[in-house]
């Protein structure tokens, strides 16, 4: 806990497909952690199933990337060695959904146990070297069924006619029902962690929190069950699902994740574009974690209207003509004062949800066609405008963690 690099990594990972009646775009960060933990699978056309049968996961890990990415690449596998699972999405069209329900989460669920237990026999894991763990919120969409699993704080968000119709709750100690289970186990919740340590309550890996003798896998202090949340499709209304990482959602709600991305398909189909933008607005908005996010739109997303086109082409405008006149009052004024003046106007049609944040990255660009050498400068003392606040309230809540 509380490791934290002097100038955040901002390269980024990205990632898209269309195929199956959907489309998906992925972006990953490595951000201020010293380490990048995330890991992520996306497949449209999952093995032994129709073109329209897919799968899409966010792994967030912790104290380490190993678990994460093991799960990454093997937690479909465990899934669909159950032959529930499997005949069950086979025979969707003619199964109830109660009886859908029963094959699909029962093979995922035994798919997450049976993982927890082969993360086990990982030598670095069994021998206590490698104590890490991870999160994973993962989705399976069906021609009729959007199916989310999820373990852990990553979350997942549906969005329907720009609200937040389905989101996954997270898992955290403070939680009644987690608490109680916690306390059964003989642990306790200090400072809202497991034993005061861990920010999670379930998750896969974490094995120093799962030796209590004479309890199941799902009774253990940290669980490795997932929770389960199903929605029918409804191809004229659905518009995109979002699956992400705590380091989206500790700086952007359910509701302002909804407005942003539905306004920025307004302006772009482009899904990496929009999962960048997405992941550069919550590092500005001041998160400190790695982050990653897909993607998922349906046949009824936002399709991209003129209107919205021109709406950001005139931002943009208005944006180059404050910091050039800024610039042109003050050759020497600084990018993190440039910001500043700016956040202090009254500035209309940003993004919603995003707001200046979402721009930040536009405004250097500005600044550096402006300003070259200046700029090369400020990014030789500092990555990005937000840089020394983030860095020292990092380093104050690194201290606090440990």
């Amino acid at each position: 806990m509380g490791a934290f690099l002097d100038k955040p990594k901002t390269e980024k990972y990205n990632e898209s497909k269309v195929g199956g009646g959907l489309k998906y775009g992925l972006s990953s960060m490595q951000g201020w952690r010293i380490e990048m933990e995330d890991a992520h699978s996306a497949i449209i056309g999952i093995p032994d199933q129709k073109e329209t049968v897919c799968w899409f996961a966010v792994f967030d890990g912790h104290a380490g990337s190993r678990v994460s990415a093991h799960c990454s690449h093997h937690l479909l596998d465990c899934i669909r060695t159950n032959d529930d699972f499997t005949s069950s999405l086979q025979q969707e069209h003619t199964l109830t959904k109660d009886e859908l329900r029963k094959g699909v989460e029962g093979g995922i669920k035994r798919g997450f146990l049976e993982l927890d237990e082969k993360l086990r026999k990982i030598p670095e894991v069994a021998s206590g070297e490698d104590k890490s763990g991870t999160t994973a919120v993962c989705s399976l969409i069906t021609d009729k069924y959007l199916i989310i699993a999820n373990c852990g704080d990553s979350r997942a968000v549906f969005c329907v006619g720009g609200q937040p119709a389905l989101a996954s709750q997270d898992h955290k100690p403070s939680n009644e029902l987690e608490r109680e289970r916690i306390q059964n186990a003989g642990g306790s919740v200090l400072i809202q962690r497991v034993n005061g340590s861990l920010a999670v309550s379930r998750a896969l890996g974490d094995f120093e929190y799962k030796n209590v003798e004479g309890r199941a896998p799902t009774q253990q202090l940290v669980s490795p069950e997932p929770e389960f949340y199903v929605k029918e499709r409804i191809p004229e209304q659905d518009e995109f699902l979002v699956l992400a990482c705590d380091g989206v959602w500790d700086v952007m709600t359910n509701q302002e994740i909804c407005d942003f991305i539905g306004g920025r398909l307004k302006v772009t189909d482009n899904l990496e574009t929009i999962c960048n933008e997405v992941i550069d607005t919550c590092l500005y908005k001041g998160s400190r974690d790695n982050m990653s996010i897909i993607i998922i739109t349906f046949p009824s997303v936002p399709k991209v209207d003129p209107l919205a086109v021109k709406a950001e082409k005139d931002l943009h405008d208005l944006l180059e003509k404050k910091v050039t006149d800024l610039v042109g009052f003050d050759s020497d004024i600084e990018l993190s004062a440039v910001h500043q003046y700016l956040q202090d106007e009254d500035i209309q049609g940003l993004p919603p949800g995003g707001g200046l944040a979402s721009k930040k990255v536009f405004i250097e660009e500005v600044y550096k066609k402006l300003l070259p050498e200046k700029y090369e400068n400020t990014q030789d003392e500092c990555p990005n405008p937000l840089a020394s606040l983030l860095f020292h309230n990092a380093k104050g809540a690194a201290v606090e963690d440990n």
